[in-house]
This record gives structure tokens, sequence and C-alpha cells, in this order.
């Protein structure tokens, strides 16, 4: 006896919470930015449609525009290195220029930039042997070049071993080259210039030229004339900052540590972020009102390891909620057992600060990682994360270490932006999503605006089918939901399901074990008919017909034909209605836009060539 083998799983599924969606209700629009990379591989890019990419990282901390060095800094012995033209600055940005993404370029404000250095070893470097010749480590390939440690203990460098003093000037004049090379923000050059990169670990990533701890005052100071100076060169670039490395920049600077202290009370008792963006609001306030900080930007990268085991799982699915969940204490050393850290709400809490210091300043994560993206569990995070920056409203996110375009992660980035293969995207205005218990089965729902599709992720946190009933309020659909699922199952491709039956706002669905799946169910719309009143030969006219489909009035339409031969209209009536070739775009006149439910109106055509009957595309506006 043959054996339907959906019928089965279906059967196996155990029963999931219930799932709704209400596509009236918390409407916002979903910034294309949250689907950053800091780099990558170029096809993926292109693939996915990226939008906006990264020139940053410690080695930016101290590159130098005018030579194109940089500064290893502590992860590889200090050692001053020259950028080859594909990794210089301009490199950078031509290349993503070319590819329509935005760059993000990193200013140093660290006080020093890399001094003119040999191409190939032996490199100017912040430690060298002939200054300090006793060293715990040296560079196997660069024996003059020592990790700055003697028997564990810090030594203390030399700035002008490889840096020359920079400021802010340099800063304005990095703009101004950039500027030169491609233009201003709004004529198409760079569009966000980052205030440095994790400043409060200076004294640790670059302590050879900045031993010392960076204070409040250090890092407002200092950012304040960069952004002036970054405005003056470019008035319409946007500046980012201040990019801080994880939860102790988040709240105290390097003098306080990992929680507020002296250095905060000091500030009116706010902590690093709150002050800063205070500082920068206060700043602009003293200068006419204008923005001088448009992103407030920090890193984020949940404090688990990269493993794969069953309990390193787990975790990483349910640390996600540090986002957004005010129920949730991060289980790391910022919880109860550490810092003990409150929920920390990640993206609402920056909101919540932008809102109480700096209004109007959009928010950024220019760097984080969930880990494991080369494995199904890591898919799983990244997918629930990109719904989560897309459902609160963050305004610009990158990834740091980037999938291969082979590995699961990579696959997390197309069920959002390339499910079928033929570049269709999830939607960009976020909608209601609810799930009765959101650690099984995640749910973010988005309409899409080019043709009002609704679109629903479910992320299966779960090692076990479920079977949900998704409930959809405020939308008619026009026909079944398509179903698309990356699950085990195949970890090479997003797999086309069958249809799912929509009936009454309800659709019954089973998410397979560890699986992101993307239901999309087209809207109703409306329809058009054109019926032929007269022919002869040389021309005709005609009549269109548009109805409405929905279960809702309609406030506007458009219908859009292309002919088949070279036949041209020369008259209409009841109709705005334009001709380019051959293609045909008619709308409402305004007054005829309105269409009640299962309602019709018409317009009229004259056209020169035999009468035709087109295919018609009619869609609400």
């Amino acid at each position: 006896m043959l054996t339907n083998p959906a019928a089965m799983n279906a059967a196996a599924a155990t029963a999931g919470p219930a799932l709704s969606v209400d596509v009236s209700a918390a409407r916002h629009a979903i910034s294309p930015d949250i689907y950053g990379l800091n780099g990558g591989d170029p096809a993926f890019s292109a693939e996915i449609g990226q939008t906006v990419a990264r020139w940053g990282g410690n080695a930016s901390t101290r590159y130098n525009f005018k030579n194109h060095t940089y500064n290893t800094g502590s992860d590889w012995y200090f050692e001053n290195i020259v950028a080859d033209d594909q990794h210089s600055v301009e490199g950078v940005v031509k290349s993503n220029l070319d590819r329509g993404i935005k760059p993000v370029v990193t200013v140093p404000l660290i006080g020093w930039v890399a001094k003119d250095s040999p191409a190939s070893h032996p490199y100017a470097c912040g430690f060298p042997a002939t200054r300090f010749p006793q060293q715990d480590g040296f560079d196997q390939w660069d024996p003059n070049c020592g990790n700055g440690q003697l028997n564990g203990q810090q030594l203390t460098g030399v700035p002008t071993d490889t840096s020359i003093p920079q400021d802010a000037a340099f800063d304005g004049e990095m703009v101004s080259h950039l500027v030169s090379q491609f233009g201003t923000a709004a004529q198409g050059g760079v569009p966000v210039y980052e205030l440095d990169n994790e400043p409060v670990l200076w004294s640790s990533t670059h302590r050879d030229v900045h031993p010392d701890p960076v204070s409040d005052d250090e890092l407002g100071g200092k950012g304040t004339a960069a952004a002036a100076a970054i405005k003056a060169a470019d008035p319409s670039a946007a500046v980012l900052g201040p990019s801080g490395w994880g939860y102790c920049e988040w709240v105290a600077s390097g003098l306080d540590g990992c929680a507020p202290g002296a250095d905060a009370a000091a500030h009116g008792g706010l902590n690093l972020s709150q002050w800063y963006l205070k500082n920068m609001k206060d700043y602009s306030d003293a200068h006419g009102g204008k923005r001088y900080l448009d992103y407030f930007d920090q890193h984020y990268y949940p404090q688990i390891s990269g493993g794969t085991d069953p309990a390193s799982d787990a975790l990483r699915l349910r640390s996600t909620r540090s986002l957004w969940d005010p129920t949730y204490v991060d289980e790391s050393w910022i919880g109860p057992s550490g810092v003990n850290a409150p929920p920390l709400q990640f993206v609402r809490t920056m909101k919540s600060w932008v809102a109480q210091y700096n209004p109007g300043t959009k928010t950024a994560i220019t760097e984080y990682n969930w880990g494991a993206l080369d494995d199904i569990n890591g898919a799983l995070a990244e997918a629930d994360v990109l719904g989560i920056f897309g459902r609160e409203g963050l305004d610009l996110a990158m990834l740091w270490g980037e999938p291969k375009p082979t590995d699961p992660g990579a696959y997390a980035f197309r069920m959002y932006r390339d499910y079928d293969g033929a570049g269709s995207r999830f939607g960009d205005v976020s909608v209601s999503a609810t799930s009765a218990d959101q650690g099984q089965l995640a749910v973010y729902a988005a309409q899409r605006s080019s043709d009002e599709a609704l679109t629903v992720m479910v992320v299966n946190k779960t090692g076990g089918d479920l079977t949900s009933s998704l409930s959809v309020a405020g939308f008619d659909n026009a026909a079944a939901a398509q179903r698309f699922t990356y699950s085990p199952d195949n970890l090479g491709a997003i797999v086309r399901g069958g249809d799912l039956q929509v009936s009454n706002g309800h659709v019954d669905a089973t998410y397979p074990a560890n699986s992101i799946t993307l239901l999309v169910l087209p809207a109703a719309g409306c329809s058009a008919s054109l019926h032929i009143n007269g022919d002869w030969g040389t021309g005709h006219v005609a009549t269109v017909t548009v109805t409405n489909d929905r279960h809702t009035p309609m406030t506007g339409w458009r219908v859009s034909w292309t002919w088949p031969g070279d036949q041209q209209v020369v008259n209409s009536w009841n109709t705005s209605l334009k001709q380019n070739g051959s293609r045909v775009v008619a709308t409402d006149a305004g007054w005829n836009g309105s269409i009640g439910v299962g309602g019709s109106t018409s317009f009229g055509i004259q056209a020169t060539g035999a009468a035709a009957s087109p295919a018609l595309t009619c869609t609400p506006t």
C-alpha cells in the first residue's frame, strides 16, 4: 500500500504553540540596512542584495589614509602594515559603491595613526626587540616584533616607534579626500562615517600608543570634535558612534571598568552610553541644533561559546531574547552570577536611551555574531536575530565573521533576501506577529510593498516537528500560502513545499524540527477586464472594467498591460494614463479610486491599430 510521507510526518508532529498575525497592527518600515555584512563573498553579497558594508575593526583605529598603512595592535604584535590597493579605504569604498553597497567608513580618534613602514618584513612595530630585547613572545615571521609583555606584565611602548600624532583635523582631511574621489554622501559617495572602533579597549588593543584607560571626557571630546570635522567636510554624511565592544563599554568608561563608578558620578550619574548621547545632544544644542550624531551604535556579542553541543545549542537559541525580552536575565557572566545586570533588552534599551538623551538618533549594531554559522543551529539563531532586528525597528546592523555562501548561516540571510532563488524578499513593513511560545516557534511577519503580499517567518527552535495554526487578521489573501523551508533535511537548498490552504484567515502547517519556514500569502487585490466597443482595423475603442476582489474597500487602483503590436493610445477618459513603448499604465482619476467590496468602475481608451486583448494586471494603490 502506498503511503503519504507528508501525512505521516504531520500525524507524528507534536501540537505546537498558536501563531497569530495582525497586518493592521504594529506597522512600521523595516530598514533594509539590517541585512548588512562587514565583508563577505561578492557573489553572495550580490545574491542577497547586500545594502551596507563596514570598513572598520581594530586595524582602522590607526589607519593612515595618506600612506595606506595601519597597525595590527594586539591582534598581531602591534605591526605597521601597508594595505594593498584592494584593501585600502579607497579600494574598499570603490568596490562597494560599484556593487551598489553603501560603505560605512571608520575614522581614527585615538590620537595616533601609523607612520611609514616597509612594505614587507621587518615592519615597524610597537614593541621592537631593539628596544625591548626580553619579551614573552615574538612574531615567528618578524623576530624584531614582540607582544609587549614580560613575565605577563605590560611593557610601556614609545608611540613614535610606529605612529604620528593625529587629531580631528586629520579626520576632516580623510573625509575631504574621499569626497574628492567619490563625491559627497548626497552625490553617491560615502554615506556614513564611524567614530573609531571599540574605544574603551584602546588601552588593550592599542596599548603601545594608548596605555591609559579611556574616560568619559576623552571619548566625548574626541567624538564631538571628529563629528564636527566630518560634517564640515561633508554636511550630507551621517556620523555613527561610539561602537563599543560589549556590555562593559555599553555602561562604563575605561576608568570605571564594567559598571558606573567615579567617572559616571562626575557626569551626572549617567552610564557611558547615556552620557555619550547627552554629550552629543548638548554639543548640537550649543551649535545651532545641528545634528552631529546620526546613529547610536554598539557592538553585541552574546557571551556564549561557539560550540554545537546540546547545551550550547539551546543557550544560543535562548540568548537571542537578550535583544528584546524584558523577562530574560542573561545567563552569562553579565547575569546574576557576574555583574548582575538587569534584563538587557539590548535594542529596546538603546532606543529608550536615545529617546531620553538624544531624540531622533537612529540605532545600529555594526558588529554581532551568535556563532556556529556553519551549523543549522547558528542558522536558526541568525534567522531569529534578523527577525528581531526588523520587528524591533533597528536601523542598521552588520554581521562580523560572515558565513561562507554554502554555510547554513548564509541560508538564514537567503530566507529573508532570496528565498526562491529569484530575488524575492521578506516584506519591508513589519506587522504584528505573536507566538504562544516564542522559545519553540519564533514568528515574524511583514508585508511587501511591491505586491502587498504577507510574508511570515517561523523558526522552529525545537528538535521535533510542530504543527500549529496561524491566524491572520487584517489581510485579504488571494490564494493559498506558498511555503519555503530550510531544514536539516537539505542543508544545501531552500525547498519549495506544497502550498497551504488558507481558510477563514487560518493556515495550519507542520514546521520541521530545527527549521526556518517562510509562508508567503499573496494579497487579494483587484482584477481588470477589457471589452472592445468598436474596431475599424486601423483603430479601436475599448472599455476597461476594474473590480475590487477584496473583503475591504479599495482607495485606489492601477491597471497595466503590454500591447502585442504597435497599438498606441490616443485618447482616454476616467483615468490618468501613460504609455511608454508598448507598455501602458492607467491609474484612477482620483474621484473613481474608491471601490467598495465587490464593486467596480470603468475607464475608456481609444487606440490606433487593430483591436487586441492584452493580459491586464490590476494592483490596488
